[in-house]
């Protein structure tokens, strides 16, 4: 059992390789900058390292951290280890709301909150709500068919999604279409980004202060009961604090996928189920993966900017079916 003393050790550890991540990445990118143009304030270095791939990184950094960890809730919560908000469709239901938003016209803001992050928490709790009622009615809350059920409800948002994009005007079409593909361009409207990273805190505090319930209830259900938890108020707010950060990244970047579903399982690894210690652990090494995969796209293609969310599903998708055959087998036996 880890200890006060080594969790905070280990947090700032974490912090501190991040930092040194996202600042060796900041210099990576199809223009060239070096240190002495950036401490001599000599442009375009000074430019392109404070304006575009610092805040850049920054949002990546948010992103990333709170779909690793809402994905590390998700998995124990639904006992399926293939869950995560993509897959789940949780993010479109909250990329559904922030477009929902776009076209209504609802473009209010203040207090650091926005109408599109709040459409989205609505739309990605709808969601959560809905492929758990799913997974229900089939009797697979815990199997593969919890994730059918998530892959229709994402097929059909999707789809949604993209019937109303075709009904914005042809200017914002292509923008429109690059965040659906999960984008990290430069996020100006601070006061919103800041008020975004006091609601991903908020969640994520939340499903911290329930890690030791959360560590009971991997057990399962009945002996969660027999030890004093209580699945039927656990649930909703566990669910409620991971569709808020979920719906948080979204509104900022669009869908970008399998990020809680690749760093989750690599963080188990390393560091055991503890959620105590999985969830900090799981929001540094989310952090990493999607700044990493963000530099990647800088570098990938050069002249051609890729959305990120391009990266993270070439490296999610085999990772996905890797796991999709390995659950199935312990389900259905070696014949599958």
């Amino acid at each position: 059992m880890i200890t006060a003393g080594q969790l905070l050790k280990e947090t700032v550890i974490g912090l501190c390789g991040l930092a040194l991540v996202v600042f060796l990445c900041a210099f990576v990118g199809s223009e060239p900058i070096s240190m002495e143009g950036i401490v001599k304030g000599r442009q375009p270095d000074a430019q392109i390292f404070f304006q575009v791939r610092i805040p850049r990184l920054l949002l990546a950094v948010l992103v990333g951290s709170s779909l690793a960890a809402a994905g590390a809730v998700f998995q124990v919560l639904l006992r399926n280890p293939l869950a995560e908000p993509y897959l789940l469709g949780i993010s479109s239901g909250a990329g559904l709301g922030v477009m929902t938003a776009v076209l209504a016209g609802f473009h209010w803001s203040g207090w650091g909150l926005s109408g599109a992050s709040l459409l989205a928490f609505v739309g990605a709790a709808g969601t959560t709500l809905l492929v758990w009622w799913l997974g229900g009615f089939t009797g697979r809350t815990a199997g593969p068919g919890l994730i059918l059920a998530g892959v229709i409800v994402n097929v059909f948002l999707s789809a949604v999604m993209m019937l109303l994009a075709s009904m914005i005007p042809g200017g914002q079409f292509q923008t429109t279409l690059f965040w659906l593909m999960g984008s990290l361009s430069s996020y100006t409207d601070w006061p919103v980004w800041l008020g975004s990273v006091g609601l991903a805190t908020a969640g994520f505090g939340v499903l911290f202060r329930l890690s030791p319930q959360l560590n009971i209830l991997s057990l399962g259900a009945a002996e969660a009961r027999s030890l004093g938890v209580v699945p039927e108020r656990l649930f909703p707010a566990a669910l409620a604090a991971a569709a808020l950060i979920t719906s948080t990244a979204v509104s900022l970047s669009g869908l970008i996928g399998f990020v809680g579903l690749i760093v989750p399982h690599f963080v188990r690894l390393l560091f055991g189920a503890d959620h105590r210690r999985l969830l900090p652990m799981c929001a540094f090494f989310g952090a990493v993966f999607l700044v990493i995969s963000d530099t990647v796209t800088r570098i990938l293609v050069h002249q051609v900017q890729l959305p990120t969310g391009v990266v993270t599903a070439l490296a999610g998708g085999p990772f996905f079916l890797f796991l999709l055959v390995r659950q199935s087998k312990k389900i259905y036996g070696e014949n599958f």
